[in-house]
């Protein structure tokens, strides 16, 4: 079963990302084995060294950036929020330059070949507010109401990321409500305070009643 070409069980996996360990446990090879022949298989045009460990079908039209998020983190996990999930979700048109990810590890920016991906800690306890995109099972997202605080929680820490927001559409769907109960779920005093006044500003601005058009 180990002798098997290494093609077959990518075919078993039945989806475009994989990693080198994976691999190794189906089909009973080494790393330093199944490594090689994966950089055969990228010499034959059939997949995609995304980096480190992580390997792509080539041309495989499921093959998207948000897709290999659960890949990047092998010890705890990331799920797509900020600019990058309120974006998915409609409220900013403005498509941004880097995906970007909330994870209790620490902030840092990750190249791949699918591109960059801009990680953002957040408190272990607000590690919260999200769910599989559309049902789907390939990536975590963040809902909108929780995307946007995860926005402003950032914007009043220390670094002040995400001091402007490109301009927001708000959809009739959107609640304002549940944006202040997760603004309410923030653990430290002074970053709470901050957002639930930049939300209230944001809120007495309008809201748009076009319907989101996520681009997934």
């Amino acid at each position: 079963m180990a002798n098997q070409p290494l093609w077959k069980y990518i075919r078993q996996l039945k989806r475009p990302i994989f990693t080198t360990r994976e691999l190794s446990a189906l089909s009973g090879k080494s790393l330093s084995s199944v490594t090689q022949a994966l950089n055969c298989l990228e010499r034959q045009g059939l997949v995609i060294k995304l980096c480190r460990g992580v390997w792509g079908e080539a041309g495989n039209e499921q093959m998207h950036s948000f897709a290999a998020v659960p890949f990047l983190f092998p010890r705890s996990r990331a799920y797509v929020s900020f600019i990058s999930a309120l974006h998915a979700h409609g409220i900013i048109e403005q498509i941004p330059q880097f995906v970007t990810l909330a994870s209790t590890t620490h902030s840092r920016k990750i190249r791949t070949k699918l591109g960059v991906y801009s990680v953002h800690q957040i408190a272990p306890s607000f590690f919260r507010g999200f769910d599989w995109y559309k049902g789907t099972g390939s990536f975590l997202m963040a809902e909108p109401e929780k995307a946007l605080i995860d926005g402003l929680y950032l914007s009043t820490r220390r670094k002040k990321q995400y001091a402007e927001f490109p301009e927001l559409f708000f959809t009739s769907s959107f609640s304002f409500k549940k944006a202040e109960y997760w603004a309410k779920e923030i653990p430290d005093n002074r970053i709470r305070a901050g957002v639930i006044k930049k939300l209230k500003a944001i809120g007495m601005t309008g809201r748009s009643s076009r319907p989101a058009s996520p681009p997934i």
